[in-house]
């Protein structure tokens, strides 16, 4: 008896596909057919890191990310004490714990940008592409898993 957490359990290839998204929508079917999808792998060949660099980040841009971001948190810290509040104080609360969340988010994107120190100054968007993704299935349930899959509805 093998220990699934130790050891990677025997598969057999269901289909390749060109892009992730096939083959999790291969997987998808499966799973909406009430397959045992534990018993499903998607495997990746030739994976790599793609980053697209998006732009310069300047100390201006770095404290705009981080107002941006911490006034999102504190719209959401606010939204939760207004919940609270008397009359109509849940708006002052509102507004001021949207303003301190952007004026402290400010001032850590400033910070966190300053401690690279030049190191890394621009932002980028990263992904993980592969030359090509195999749906495996445990060989017990690959004749069944082939059915499914030849008789599903492609989705769009």
């Amino acid at each position: 008896m093998t220990n699934s957490s130790t050891s990677t359990p025997a598969r057999e290839l269901l289909a390749s596909y060109d892009d992730y998204a096939s083959a999790q929508a291969a997987v998808d079917r499966l799973s909406d057919a009430e397959f045992p999808v534990e018993e499903v792998s998607i495997i990746g060949w030739n994976v790599r890191i793609e980053e697209q660099v998006t732009g310069r980040m300047t100390l201006a841009r770095a404290a705009g990310y981080g107002a941006a971001s911490g006034a999102w948190f504190g719209l959401l810290v606010g939204l939760i004490f207004g919940l609270f509040a008397p009359g109509l104080f849940w708006l002052w609360l509102l507004i001021a714990a949207t303003g301190l969340g952007a004026l402290w988010g400010g001032l850590f994107g400033l910070v966190g940008h300053g401690i690279w120190r030049g190191k890394r100054d621009f932002s980028s968007v990263q992904n993980l592409a592969a030359e090509h993704w195999d749906v495996m299935v445990n060989p017990a349930y690959l004749d069944r898993a082939r059915t499914l899959i030849s008789t599903a509805p492609q989705q769009p």
